[in-house]
Parts: structure tokens; C-alpha cells; sequence
């Protein structure tokens, strides 16, 4: 028999290699990450490189995402003081801002919530108790009326200065009520938005 007859490789052999060197790999790999070395004293495990750096970009982003909601919580809270600092002081009025020529005074605002509440119309007589509110802090140099203000940015500026925030709320409450609830404002509503709007005039 010569030797050219004899088969130099076959399939089942090339299957039988490859399934042996994926088994090995296989066993390496698992060796390598759950084996302790013998000469170490300490139990540590050898974590792949591949699994170290999807933890620390799991980490750094983690850690990018807190960053960023501080941040952005942050700005919310004191834009209102940034914006009022770069404008030079709290008694800026934004030049965009549209003021009348003649302005209702605190005092006609007051007056006029009083007869729509005599009139059963408690919704109009607390809304004009709220604008009642606004003119008296901007008749007092307190903090001056902004068409672009919101009430929560009210809100921030008042709790910043050193005066008695409950009254400014309720009236501020209650007119977010008026705008964006469903809310129905009856009697005591108005009397409790009277009594702060007093407190308001008063201190």
C-alpha cells in the first residue's frame, strides 16, 4: 500500500480540532475569570478587560448623569438670581417688558376685589387681589413687575428675600389655581386670600 493513498486531513478531523480548541478556550477563559492565583494571599478575582472597561464606562456615565442633574437642578433654582444679578440689581425691568403708562395702584386693585366679591364673583376678586399683591411689590421697590416672570419664579425671588413668604403664597396658590385647575373658588378662598393680602399691606 503507498502513502498517497493514506487521507492527510479530513472534515471530521477539522470538526473534531475545532470543537476541542473552543472547549479549551472556552475553559481558559473561565479559569481566567473565577481562579485566584495559588502564590496570592488575598482572594481577588481577575476580572477580564473587556468587563473592567464596560464598568468604568458604566461608572463615568453614571456619575455624567448625577453631574447633570445637579447641574440642571441647579439652574432651576437660581437662574431667577443670576439673571436678576447680570441685569444689575433686583430692581431691573427687562426692556422687553411692556409697563403702562398708567398704572392701577395696589390700592385700586384692593378696592375692586372688593366689590367683585360683593358681587358673588370670588374667581375675578381673588385674581385682582393677586394683582393687588404684584403692584404693591412693585410700588415698594420689593420686586418689580415682569410680564415674562412666572409664579414659581415669584415664588424663588420672595423666598429669597428676608420677608414673610406664607401670605405672598396663598395668593400666589390660589391664582395658579385660577390658571391652570379646575378648581372652584368660593367665599372662603377669597376671605383667606383677603386676609393675606392685609398681611401683605400691612408689614
Amino acid at each position: 500500500m503507498s502513502t498517497s493513498t493514506f487521507e492527510k486531513s479530513s472534515w471530521n478531523w477539522q470538526i473534531y480540532r475545532f470543537q476541542q480548541q473552543v472547549e479549551e478556550w472556552l475553559e481558559y477563559k473561565w479559569y481566567s475569570l473565577f481562579s485566584t492565583p495559588k502564590k496570592s494571599p488575598s482572594y481577588e478575582w481577575i476580572i477580564a478587560p473587556w468587563l473592567t472597561f464596560l464598568l468604568k464606562l458604566v461608572f463615568w456615565l453614571l456619575v455624567g448623569l448625577f453631574l447633570g442633574w445637579v447641574i440642571w437642578k441647579l439652574w432651576r433654582e437660581l437662574s431667577p438670581y443670576f439673571y436678576s444679578w447680570l441685569a444689575g440689581g433686583s430692581n431691573y425691568i427687562d426692556p422687553g417688558t411692556k409697563v403702562p403708562e398708567k398704572q392701577i395702584s395696589a390700592v385700586q386693585l384692593w378696592k375692586r376685589s372688593q366689590q367683585l366679591y360683593l358681587q358673588g364673583n370670588y374667581q375675578q376678586a381673588c385674581r385682582h387681589l393677586y394683582l393687588a399683591m404684584l403692584q404693591h411689590l412693585h410700588e415698594q421697590g420689593i420686586l418689580p413687575q415682569n410680564a415674562s416672570r412666572t409664579d414659581g419664579e415669584y415664588l424663588q425671588l420672595l423666598r429669597a428675600s428676608a420677608i414673610q413668604i406664607q401670605p405672598y403664597e396663598t395668593l400666589i396658590l390660589t391664582h395658579e389655581q385660577l390658571c391652570f385647575g379646575n378648581a372652584d373658588i368660593d367665599r372662603e378662598n377669597y376671605e383667606q386670600c383677603s386676609q393675606a393680602y392685609k398681611e401683605i399691606a400691612n408689614s
